[in-house]
């Protein structure tokens, strides 16, 4: 239920309330975004007559909340949270990019293509480090080595880092790397590893599941929330459907119904989505359209020799017409995005290189007791092919 607290009860006032509730069996929980003066108040057990807790002294009012998700209700929070991460706002006024390879490969391919999408318009680089495939044989990833060279080529061009996290045994890592914890598809109801995550001090990026229904999905989100982190970002990534001429059927209608139900802000995936690279473009300018706050779009720059979704990678030129594009279909609807910027290729001057803090792609190396080197780790997958 959703407590309102009266414009009378001080801070003494209010905690006194608060052991109350919890005295009644309930939960308290508060969301920034909702105000100081409103609590949420879950009941694990028995219901708790309402009428009970409106007879509580600094009750002005109380609302029960029409779904099984609470904290991620907009019944809840009216006004839509905005999710800081640097200087860069998901769910404000923004159209925020983020984009690169599906996978980390080597620091070249990374550097190039973060130097890349950010010179048009990208803020946050994604990559993964690891990676879950179906097959047991395809390549998994560079683990440790790649959110190092995720972080020294975000670092590079002041970009922040969103990249998958598998299972608990790589928390560490990947709060020391990555600025925003992104839960795959595949563990959008690992309860374990929802639960931990809403214990840390990150952002998390939340996956639709491909057989998630959409209340299913924000229960996955409370699940983080319940645990104090409300920084929670959901992305929508394409459903199982009937169609076969594209890799998963993008749900565009779940824009405007998170929207309606949830204050979280909510991106479009339409790189996992289609998984046809001449479908991208469209399925990406639709989700804009749509009300996305954002996209993920994934960037190489040889595709044809990727070692993971290579079909569905842009290549460096169809990535800068497309944000050329996005900029202007977001003006339509009342967006901003970044303007297209100059930035130094390798080889090229580049203004900030006597930068004493800044990390050399040619001096990354490999995490100690990571494991194969990169080089090493492409040719064993080639030759497993």
């Amino acid at each position: 239920m959703k407590i309102q607290i009266s414009s009378d009860a001080d801070a003494r006032g209010v905690r006194h309330l608060e052991q109350q509730l919890m005295a009644l069996g309930l939960q308290v929980y508060r969301v920034p975004a909702a105000g100081e003066r409103v609590i949420c108040a879950i009941a694990t057990g028995d219901p708790v007559p309402i009428e009970e807790v409106k007879a509580l002294r600094g009750v002005e009012s109380v609302v029960k909340l029409p779904h099984e998700f609470k904290l991620a209700s907009r019944a809840y929070c009216q006004a839509s949270t905005k999710v800081a991460v640097g200087p860069v706002e998901i769910g404000g006024g923004e159209m925020v990019i983020m984009a690169g390879p599906c996978a980390v490969e080597s620091e070249e391919q990374v550097f190039s293509a973060a130097r890349h999408v950010y010179a048009h318009g990208a803020r946050i680089l994604r990559g993964g480090a690891f990676k879950p495939r179906t097959s047991p044989y395809s390549f998994q990833g560079l683990g440790v080595t790649g959110l190092r060279i995720l972080r020294a080529a975000a670092d590079e061009l002041g970009m922040a880092v969103v990249s998958e996290i598998m299972d608990l045994s790589q928390l560490d890592d990947c709060m020391k790397y990555v600025d925003i914890l992104q839960v795959g598809a595949r563990n959008v109801q690992n309860f374990t590893l929802l639960s931990a995550l809403g214990k840390v001090d990150k952002p998390v990026l939340l996956k639709r599941g491909m057989a998630s229904t959409i209340d299913e999905w924000l229960m996955s989100a409370e699940y983080i929330m319940a645990g104090g982190n409300h920084r929670v970002i959901v992305c929508e990534r394409g459903i199982r459907a009937h169609n076969t001429y594209t890799r998963n059927t993008l749900d565009l209608a779940a824009v405007p119904v998170v929207k309606q139900l949830s204050h979280l802000p909510i991106v479009v995936d339409p790189s996992h989505a289609v998984g046809v690279r001449s479908m991208v473009a469209p399925m990406a300018l639709a989700a804009v359209a749509s009300g996305a706050d954002g996209l993920l779009i994934e960037v190489h720059p040889k595709p044809e020799i990727a070692l993971c979704d290579g079909k569905q990678s842009l290549t460096p030129e169809l990535f800068a017409d497309l944000a050329g594009k996005i900029r202007e279909t977001a003006r339509v609807v009342g967006r901003t995005m970044p303007d297209r910027l100059d930035v130094a290729e390798p080889g090229r001057p580049d203004p900030g290189s006597a930068d004493p803090g800044r990390v050399d792609p040619g001096r990354v190396d490999p995490e100690p007791g990571s494991g194969a080197s990169k080089s090493a780790a492409k040719g064993a997958v080639r030759k497993g092919h």
